[in-house]
């Protein structure tokens, strides 16, 4: 066994050694493409959404130089006709690509691969005859060993992610990969299957194209990958009930990306964490996406962010992805960044027509992130907005109308405002703004049907918070006491009766003609009900 040549089993025997999911389905899937037209496969995910966990399970499944039955006999690969036939019968060239990088110096990314790979091969076969092209060292290599090799790479992007590589190295590695791979007459001598995995798509135009071959999996349109890469709701239901941990607060926590094929995708990485550690909170923090993410936002595309506050608040909006070209340095505009940010893991997509859809931010975990981040951002009026909502919420809190009332008028300011400040949906939208804040530890409903009407706004606190629900009331050339009124005539607070031990009412007007906002504050309490 090898580094990058035949790697062996032991790091999927470690992973069967943990609360392991089954998702040796993927494997009957490769099968089916081996020896084809369709022999190489791409599936791009974000960080930690079990791509090296799959790549190491392809390694030890094909890996000749090991018996992996007993790893795999009790698992639903075992069930497919074609299991024996291509248990443990390749050659296997492994590269994780994130360790190339952290190993070989920067021009020297494809030598060293090169370098490696031929000199395992050598010791593998001694009768080898290493040939000027590494090409047609592999097609010597092919005749001795009787069979075509099994091709892994995992984080095959990260050259093209790390700006570090420079361009030319970036260049190189392309080059590379076109040698492997669209070379019509060696690829099809020399591999009998390929599976990439990373986070970029690969690139259609320009100088990616030279491994467009792929049949593609992404983020984006998952196919028949969706549900190996990424946990099902009933996975996480089960391990859930295994570790005696709220499944509703895993769901609210991690869920949120949605594949037609499976529906809701939660993050492994996140779940596993949370289900050993006993605690639900943000495992995002701790990855190195979030200083990308800040750079991202700062750049502050075509209004970029004001979309981003848009999203924090709760809303969802469109994005072109098509466009998209995988340039880390260069953007066209906010769709490419939003296109970026959907690959990352920051936003979840939604298809509406080819090459359009919605996105927002999939759960809690990542509205935390999305919280802290744009606290450290450079742009001030975004920062500015986040200290007001903090403000505001606390004003609210406190009682204090007045307090509310300037808060509102100075997000109503701001450059995230409606430019046309002239009904009580603009009102709406700017109140909406400026509670913000409130996702971190609220759940916002509008028009909540409720006694004899529809509540505007409420924010429910969520699970375990002794926060006070809010429920808010708007008018347009009325009275911030009307709005209370009406709250009370139409009994609004009896649908929220059970969510706390105190209900907060806000009546907030705006008078067009004297351009004041209003505000009264009346603090209702309930019986506490624990759930």
């Amino acid at each position: 066994m090898g580094t990058y040549l035949n790697p062996g089993n032991s790091g999927f025997e470690a992973i069967r050694k943990t609360s392991y999911v089954d998702k040796s389905g993927m494997i009957s899937l490769i099968n089916q493409t081996i020896g084809t037209t369709h022999k190489l496969t791409c599936v791009s995910r974000p960080r930690r959404f079990g791509k090296s966990f799959a790549a190491q399970m392809l390694c030890a499944y094909y890996d000749k130089t090991c018996d992996s039955a007993a790893l795999f006999d009790d698992l639903s690969i075992a069930r497919d006709p074609q299991y024996m036939e291509h248990l443990n019968r390749y050659d296997v060239i492994y590269l994780d690509m994130t360790g190339v990088i952290g190993e070989a110096s920067v021009g020297d990314i494809v030598p060293f691969v090169k370098r490696n790979i031929i000199r395992e091969l050598s010791t593998a076969y001694p009768n080898l005859k290493e040939e000027e092209g590494f090409v047609s060292t592999l097609v010597n290599a092919v005749a001795l060993a009787g069979r075509r090799f099994i091709v892994i790479i995992d984080e095959w992007d990260a050259p093209i992610r790390e700006a570090g590589c420079g361009p030319q190295a970036q260049q190189n590695y392309l080059e590379f990969l076109r040698t492997l791979f669209k070379n019509s007459g060696a690829t099809s001598q020399i591999i009998a299957a390929a599976y990439m995995t990373g986070i970029l798509p690969i690139k259609k135009d320009g100088s990616q194209s030279a491994i467009s071959d792929f049949q593609e999996f992404s983020v984006l349109d998952p196919g028949k990958y969706a549900a190996f890469t990424g946990f099902t709701e009933a996975e996480v239901r089960t391990l859930c009930e295994t570790y005696h941990m709220s499944f509703d607060e895993a769901k609210s926590w991690y869920d949120g990306y949605c594949f037609d094929e499976v529906h809701s995708i939660y993050n492994p990485y996140s779940i596993m964490s949370a289900l050993q550690s006993g605690k639900f909170k943000s495992y995002w923090k701790k990855t190195s996406a979030a200083e990308a993410l800040l750079t991202y936002i700062d750049m502050d595309e075509e209004g970029l962010q004001g979309e981003i506050a848009k999203l924090v608040s709760g809303e969802e909006i469109e994005v072109d992805v098509d466009g998209f070209e995988n340039e880390f340095q260069t953007f066209k505009g906010k769709d490419d960044v939003l296109t970026l940010l959907i690959h990352l893991g920051y936003l979840a997509y939604r298809e509406e027509e080819q090459g359009t859809g919605i996105v927002r931010i999939p759960n809690k975990e990542v509205r935390l992130e999305f919280h802290q981040i744009l606290r450290k951002g450079k742009h001030r009026e975004l920062h500015r907005l986040i200290r007001e909502s903090d403000l505001l919420l606390e004003k609210t809190i406190q009682g204090d109308a007045d307090g509310v009332a300037e808060a509102i008028a100075r997000i109503h300011d701001s450059n995230y405002a409606p430019q046309f400040y002239n009904n009580e949906q603009a009102l709406r939208a700017v109140v909406r703004y400026a509670y913000i804040t409130c996702m971190d530890q609220y759940a916002k409903i509008e028009e909540l049907p409720s006694g004899h009407g529809c509540a505007d706004i409420v924010f429910l606190p969520k699970r375990r918070s002794a926060l006070p629900a809010l429920l808010i009331e708007l008018k347009w050339n009325k009275t911030a006491s009307g709005a209370i009124a009406q709250i009370r005539d139409r009994n609004y607070p009896a649908v929220l009766e059970g969510f706390g031990s105190e209900l907060i009412l806000v009546g907030v007007n705006y008078h067009e003609k004297t351009k004041v906002h209003s505000c009264v504050i009346e603090k209702q309490g309930f019986r506490r009900c624990l759930f």
